[in-house]
């Protein structure tokens, strides 16, 4: 049991490094609050957002950071037992 913990934080500390270097090369979202207000353009980009590097590095985040609250709450369980 003691080497699926230590297994399991060095998955952990990988995830979240991987998490912080994803989050910081995504660039700065700058509609802000006049998106709200003005709604989506609708435009090819919008439509096709997902295939791009923007949308791809938002769903590797996304991923990750599931990952890292799923293991967090593994990680918990384990040390309470």
């Amino acid at each position: 049991m003691e080497i699926l913990k230590y297994i399991l934080m060095v998955i952990y500390v990988i995830v979240c490094f991987a998490l912080i270097i994803v989050a910081m090369m995504q660039s700065k979202d700058d509609s802000g609050a006049s998106a709200t207000i003005t709604g989506s353009t609708g435009n090819f980009y919008e439509k096709n957002k997902g295939r791009t590097k923007e949308g791809k590095m938002k769903k590797w985040t996304i991923i990750l950071a599931v990952v890292f609250a799923v293991l967090t709450i593994i990680l918990s369980i384990m040390y309470v037992i």
